[in-house]
């Protein structure tokens, strides 16, 4: 397996699509800096990169800045974290920890529209800036997995066969289906999942097509992946459109420019709502409150930054993206708490009024369709959790603590609105 030269690498090729939008260079001291192209700034019709770059008066910032070690955020949160990081680094020849050979190794298969590549030959002009000759081809080993599905959780892409079979290619690139693997650490995760993805299409939210799998079914796993006991859960990449159409996305650590990291603080749930009405009107506000409300009432834990994100389907108007990473956290974790701060408060046990008014208040939505979208969620998903066949799958004791969750929330939440 070819391993990366740090020394050979020392710029990168941004592209959206066909549409070169600029380029990452590896300066002297592991030092990084990314810079737009000059043919992309004078552009009105530019595909949008990333709400980041966005100044307040909807102009393109670009200031470049130099980042020590890492990634420039926006890049950084396009590799994966954890487990999955050191897996793919691993396989890939690079330590976990050199973003700029890792984001080289895994670039073909980005989240959203995105692809980098390395850069053969660079040299700098009298100017200081950069000119830039030819990308370099790939001639790497095809078992490197060259795909970045960021997150944590151990997953891959993976194609849909006509048979009705997936199968992960060779190389990782080209999936239109992401196969999320049991957990090694808590019981029946994607049995979870799946159950609340189906939960949640019966209140309503957008979601992506899915299915529960054993992992016999899924054709081209590493051996040391078919090892592992339990169901996958295989769900439709909603970044990927027909014949393989890459659709552009961002989450909101890249929306608000931070790194992976900080995901978990910072920002507040009213901020994002805040972006999405100014971005998005009422359709992406009150879908993401429907969905905000959804996690509370199944005591979902984990909805930081990384796990809302936008979509780009004409290339520069977003919209909010499916639902997804909808997990039942609190049997797992017992006293967990919200991952954002909602209204003053990360408390799982119940929504009050002055909570919904101070969330309101700070993104500057208007009260009383919110309150009643609070309502709404409540009642429906009380509804549907009732009647819902899926949840014969889920463990008895992760069904009752995800049964005792939704009702505390919704008696909690009734006496308050009262």
């Amino acid at each position: 397996m070819m391993k990366f030269d740090s020394q050979k690498i020392n710029a990168l090729a941004v592209k959206l699509g066909d549409y070169r939008v600029g380029v990452i260079n590896h300066l002297s001291g592991d030092r990084h800096l990314f810079s737009f192209e000059q043919a992309y700034i004078d552009d009105a019709q530019r595909p949008m990169l990333s709400l980041s770059y966005k100044g307040q008066s909807s102009d393109l910032v670009t200031s470049p800045r130099i980042y020590n070690s890492r990634l420039p955020p926006f890049f950084s949160n396009l590799l994966p974290e954890g487990h999955l990081r050191t897996y793919l680094a691993e396989r890939a020849g690079v330590k976990p920890e050199r973003e700029f050979l890792l984001l080289a190794a895994l670039g073909a298969d980005l989240p959203g529209a995105l692809t980098i590549t390395p850069i053969l030959e660079a040299s700098e002009n009298i100017d200081g800036r950069f000119a830039y000759y030819h990308e370099q081809e790939d001639h790497r080993n095809e078992t490197v997995m060259r795909f970045s599905l960021a997150g944590i959780q151990l997953k891959f892409s993976s194609i849909l066969e006509a048979s009705g079979s997936l199968t992960v290619p060779s190389d990782g690139v080209g999936g239109s289906w992401i196969i999320k693997l049991p957990s090694t650490r808590f019981q029946a995760v994607p049995e979870n999942e799946f159950v609340m993805l189906a939960l949640a299409r019966a209140i309503g939210i957008s979601l992506p097509q899915n299915r529960l799998i054993n992992l016999s079914e899924v054709h081209g796993l590493p051996d040391d992946v078919l090892r592992m006991e339990g169901r996958a859960l295989a769900i439709e990449r909603f970044d990927r459109g027909l014949n393989g159409q890459r659709i552009h996305m961002e989450d909101f650590a890249q929306v608000f420019g931070l790194f992976p990291n900080s995901k978990y603080d910072r920002r507040s749930y009213a901020n994002i709502a805040a972006v999405l009405w100014a971005e998005t009107g009422e359709a992406g506000t009150f879908e993401f409150v429907r969905r905000l409300v959804f996690s509370i009432l199944i005591g979902n834990a984990d909805m930081h930054l990384k796990n809302w994100s936008l979509l780009y389907p004409d290339g520069r108007t977003p919209v909010l993206s499916p639902a997804y990473d909808l997990v039942a956290t609190l049997p797992y974790i017992s006293g967990d708490q919200l991952a954002l701060n909602f209204g003053g408060s990360r408390s799982l046990s119940g929504i009050s009024l002055d909570q919904i008014r101070r969330f309101a208040d700070t993104a500057r939505l208007p009260l009383s369709p919110v309150l009643e979208l609070v309502i709404e969620t409540v009642e429906r998903t009380v509804e549907a959790w009732k009647k819902l066949n899926e949840k014969a799958l889920l463990q008895t004791d992760i069904q009752k603590a995800i049964t005792k969750q939704i009702q505390l929330v919704a008696a909690n939440t009734q006496k308050f609105f009262r």
